[in-house]
């Protein structure tokens, strides 16, 4: 998400990187961030599709839009929510009681020792990891158009109107 001051951000999060020895790709966005003087550890790109990155990757973080949550655990790995707004708490809370990801880290709480922190827990807690996998593996196998179909008839096949 972009914010006031991606360079503080950014210098926030190399330097976590750097603490936990993690290399990253940073999606860019809306945050104005450019590729100056990044490590040949971390690699800068505008966008690219969450379906393919995620399940690439160790661990993902990120805001907790709803879209932006569902597609980690989709992805099977575990997720560290950086919270700004609105519903974002309350998937950051969700990721963290199912034990796919962390305790969400609210923006204005962030540090680098709390990033580092979370980036560390998610690499070494095999349950975590583990439970992130079992998820994204239901979630893969689930046809959720299929089932958004079925609860449609059926509420028509009882006569509730459905607003056209």
């Amino acid at each position: 998400m972009g914010n006031r001051n991606p360079e503080t951000t950014a210098n926030l999060v190399l330097e976590a990187l750097a603490k936990t020895q993690q290399r990253a790709i940073l999606l860019s966005g809306w945050s104005g961030l450019r590729s100056d003087n990044l490590p040949d550890t971390v690699y800068l790109i505008d966008s690219v599709p969450h379906s393919w990155l995620f399940p690439r990757v160790a661990a993902v973080v990120h805001h907790g839009g709803a879209g932006t949550t569902a597609a980690g655990m989709r992805a099977g790995v575990p997720s560290i929510i950086i919270p700004f707004f609105g519903d974002q708490f309350f998937w950051g809370q969700r990721v963290a009681k199912l034990g796919v990801g962390t305790e969400p880290i609210p923006r204005k709480q962030l540090t680098t020792e709390r990033l580092a922190q979370a980036i560390q827990k998610t690499l070494a807690d095999s349950t975590m990891r583990e439970r992130a996998a079992n998820l994204g593996a239901k979630i893969q196998a689930e046809d959720g158009i299929a089932g958004a179909v079925a609860v449609v008839e059926e509420i028509e096949k009882r006569g509730v109107a459905l607003l056209h």
